[in-house]
């Protein structure tokens, strides 16, 4: 569920004009068709496109609200700000395994260089194969992303004509080494993530090089050097440390991609104005605090990313950026837009959610060209009604303003496909909106909503509406007549009843409904065959009609905190159902047909009043989370060994419960990977549990756990623990505190040797103490066979050495199951029954001595 509905993100794309030399949009172009979607869009708002030449360009559509994605061809391949791998050339091979995951391919992306024989090439000759050096193919390309390399790659590029080269994700701080002679053809060059401090100043020998992504590094600075780099085209720096830019911009005379976003930038000096050929300008998320003049003297400029900063106003000079279609000032200051920006003939894109804006101007209206508008998170009252006038809006983001109505002439916005008002202070929905006649998404979550005008219907092309949290008392029959609608979220609302209506909504695949006054499942909602996920949570249904067999796609259901007594059979005919949750409510028994849910793999059962833990859950062979903890209601006492038959479960909630033991064949969930018992009465862990070897996180806070297994370092995958609030004495609870495996194996490691070094020197103390007739009573004590340990008495072999012998012998047999503390509490107890005091008190000495120093 979407409470907050805010589906438009403060995202952008835009797409490159064609480049001024022919030959390389060419080969540029045919790279891009090529390119897969390698990049991984880490951490930007902004996607840039590489230009396709001037006669294939489309018109921009809107990336936030995917509007247009299926419907318009994009003739350009987009990348991150954090990599330009997107418009890598690969081969028609690499281009059909694009779509596969770049970790599993990354053995196969790499190509070696190949070794062409007697070939003259670039003045230089060349012996080996020449099968792959022909100036059309695509395969100068070299790839060597996450390799461990610490060098420059010399002799690769001393064997191959390389124009791409790929060194991301290495350790690469040099390029010493390089020759210009060896790189006269490199165009491309990829080196984020190496943890660079600096850019290498060899960067000035690459003297064709037309793209350099250096993002995600540690660079504090931009190089003269690199302002040599006349035919630089595309230059990436975002997430860096730079916090200023240097003299000699004008040099990059041809660059239309600069990407500077996430550094440290407090300022922009005026010499950025100088690049005349920049189209797309990435600051976002630095520390500006002015909207610079310069920026407003790029004539090229087509989007621009200003988000994350802390910008108050723009400037007049704002009117000069003639061929602007996006700009991105989400999170900023803004308490007023300059009307000049409203002379912006192009913008398609204007991002200025998170701001201090009171009021929007009626010059909007100049916005012929506008797509996408995201005002959410502003002080807006109202909307002009000149926005009707943008005739080509398609996305309109209000969220979280204090808008108590839309304006009339809404209805001209012919084709808006998304319209956003969540949490405003809307009183009612404008039949108006029944003229959006290409409407596909309505939220109005959060307002104070109380009647849904019955012409909604008219809006044949909604897919997804939301209307949670109003006041809303009756299902808006006008809802059902939408053919098209698949998604419907009404929680927190005050409906009572379905009605008949809801039998429509065929296409229907999601519904939400929690938190309103429903008594009764509805037969109604049975019909919706087609329906995947169902949430009717927090009403006050009691029973589940048995059509609800009907309801054969339902593969979510979530009855959470209703009236249930008694678990409904009718549930145990759903076999394709995957989820269910019907926690907090008044269960006792599970019934046995619940074997029937064949597809069943997450199951919560918690808060109920279980008054033991159900067995018939153990039928359940494709379950693979199970919830049955009680923070209300009765608590379980016991967990049957019986759970050992769900093999397939992943994790297992027992807490809040009165559990004294964890079943002794734990160890048989082998896909067991969270275990969370907090808040129980457990003591220890069986050895069994040594065998969950997939198990990644253990909750035991608040048992009555005094001693962790010494081997519990076989537990290899765990790595979120938590022992707190347990007795805890070996390891100790400071131990534990930090929650580090790591600590805990190594202190119990050296505890073992210590407890090993304590039990031999009791063995002494006694085999140098005792008499051989209590030594005898001893032997009987701890179940020591005597023909196993008696020595014929004409042996010559002293007493004490004997003795010494038959405790190493049984320590031997019983170390298996119990530790050296465990035997050491054995012996002890034994020499009390034959009353061997004098002994104990030196074992009691020992023991002082050796809790006060380590041995």
């Amino acid at each position: 569920m979407s409470e907050d509905g805010n589906n438009v993100k403060p995202e952008g794309f835009t797409r490159f004009e064609s480049l001024e030399e022919p030959g390389f949009t060419e080969e540029i172009s045919v790279a891009l068709d090529e390119a897969s979607s390698y990049s991984k869009n880490k951490d930007s708002n902004q996607i840039y496109e590489a230009n396709p030449s001037e006669d294939t360009k489309q018109p921009t559509a809107s990336t936030t609200s995917e509007l247009n994605r299926n419907e318009e061809k994009n003739t350009g391949i987009s990348f991150s700000d954090t990599s330009i791998t997107d418009i890598i050339p690969l081969s028609k091979e690499e281009s059909l395994q694009s779509s596969e995951s770049s970790e599993t391919k990354m053995a196969e992306d790499y190509y070696p260089a190949k070794f062409p024989t007697g070939r003259k090439f670039k003045g230089r000759t060349f012996n080996g194969n020449q099968k792959g050096f022909d100036l059309e193919s695509d395969t100068f390309t070299v790839k060597l992303e996450a390799k461990g390399l610490q060098e420059f790659p010399v002799d690769i590029v001393k064997v191959k004509y390389v124009k791409y080269l790929y060194l991301d994700r290495n350790q690469i701080k040099t390029f010493q080494g390089a020759d210009p002679g060896d790189l006269l053809g490199l165009e491309i060059l990829s080196v984020q993530e190496n943890g660079l401090s600096a850019i290498p100043l060899e960067i000035q020998l690459f003297h064709n090089l037309k793209i350099l992504n250096a993002s995600c590094n540690e660079i504090s600075q931009i190089p003269k050097e690199l302002l040599q780099l006349g035919n630089m085209r595309q230059l990436l720096l975002n997430s860096n440390h730079i916090e200023t830019l240097p003299s000699g911009l004008e040099n990059l005379r041809y660059l239309e991609t600069l990407n500077l976003g996430k550094n440290m930038l407090t300022s922009i000096p005026d010499s950025l104005s100088s690049l005349k050929n920049l189209k797309i300008l990435n600051l976002e998320y630095n520390q500006l605090t002015i909207f610079s003049k310069s920026l407003c003297f790029l004539p090229k400029l087509s989007s621009l990313n200003l988000t994350g900063n802390m910008i108050g106003s723009l400037p007049k000079e704002v009117r000069e950026l003639k061929n602007l279609e996006n700009l991105l000032m989400d999170h900023n200051k803004l308490t007023f837009l300059a009307v000049e920006i409203f002379q912006l003939p192009k913008i398609k894109e204007l991002h200025l959610a998170d701001n201090k804006l009171e009021a929007i101007s009626p010059k909007i209206e100049n916005f012929k060209e506008l797509r996408l508008l995201n005002l959410d998170k502003n002080l807006l009252q109202s909307i002009p009604k000149k926005i009707s006038h943008c005739v080509n809006l398609e996305s309109l983001s209000l969220s979280d303003n204090n808008i108590e109505e839309l304006p009339k002439k809404i209805r001209k916005l012919k084709n808006l496909r998304q319209l956003h008002i969540n949490r405003n202070k809307m009183i009612k929905m404008t039949e108006e909106i029944s003229h959006l006649s290409n409407i596909h998404s309505l939220e109005f979550s959060g307002n104070q909503i109380t009647h849904v005008p019955i012409e909604i219907k008219n809006c044949k092309k909604i897919t997804r509406v939301e209307l949670s949290y109003n006041h809303i008392m009756y299902f808006p029959v006008g809802l059902c007549a939408l053919q098209s609608l698949d998604y419907l979220s009404f929680n927190g609302n005050y409906i009572s009843e379905i009605p008949v209506d809801m039998s429509f909504s065929k296409r229907l695949v999601h519904l939400e409904l929690n938190r309103n006054k429903l008594t009764v499942f509805s037969e109604h909602l049975c019909s919706l065959t087609n329906l995947e996920y169902l949430d009717l949570a927090k009403n006050q249904i009691k029973t589940i009609p048995s059509c609800i067999s009907a309801m054969v796609s339902l593969h979510v259901l979530i009855l959470s905190d209703n009236k249930f007594e008694i678990f409904p059979k009718e549930l145990c005919s759903l076999k394709y159902l995957q989820v269910l949750d019907i926690s907090e409510n008044k269960l006792q028994k599970i019934p046995a047909d619940i074997s029937k849910l064949k597809s069943i793999q997450k199951l919560n059962l918690s808060n109920n009043n279980f008054t033991h833990f159900p067995v018939e859950l153990c039928q359940l062979q494709t379950l693979e989370e199970l919830n049955i903890s009680q923070t209300s209601g009765k608590r379980l006492t016991r967990l049957p060994e019986e759970v050992s038959h769900m093999t397939q479960l992943k994790t297992l909630n027992i807490s809040n419960n009165a559990i004294k033991d964890i079943p002794k064949n734990i160890g048989e969930l082998r896909s067991l990977v969270s275990f969370h018992a907090s808040n129980n009465q457990i003591h220890s862990l069986p050895p069994s549990f040594l065998s969950l070897k997939v198990l990644q996180s253990l909750d035991l806070r608040g048992n009555n756990v005094t001693t962790l297994p010494s081997a519990i370092y076989k537990l290899s995958s765990l790595k979120e623990i938590n022992f707190d609030d347990n007795p805890l004495m070996r390891p100790p609870m400071e131990i534990c505190k930090g929650k580090q495996m790591h600590t805990i194996t190594c202190y119990l490691q050296r505890a073992d040797e210590r407890d090993e070094k304590i039990l031999d020197k009791i063995f002494n103390i006694v085999a140098n103490s005792i008499t051989e007739t209590n030594f005898e009573f001893l032997q009987q004590k701890l179940n020591m066979a005597s023909s196993e340990t008696s020595i014929p008495a004409k042996t010559t072999i002293p007493l004490n050495e004997r003795i010494y012998q038959a405790f190493v012998k049984w320590k031997a047999e019983k170390n298996v199951l119990f530790p050296a503390t465990a035997l050491r509490e054995q012996l002890f107890r034994a020499l009390n029954m034959i009353g061997a005091y004098d002994i104990m008190d030196k074992i009691t000495a020992l023991n002082l001595y050796t809790s006060a120093i380590k041995l």
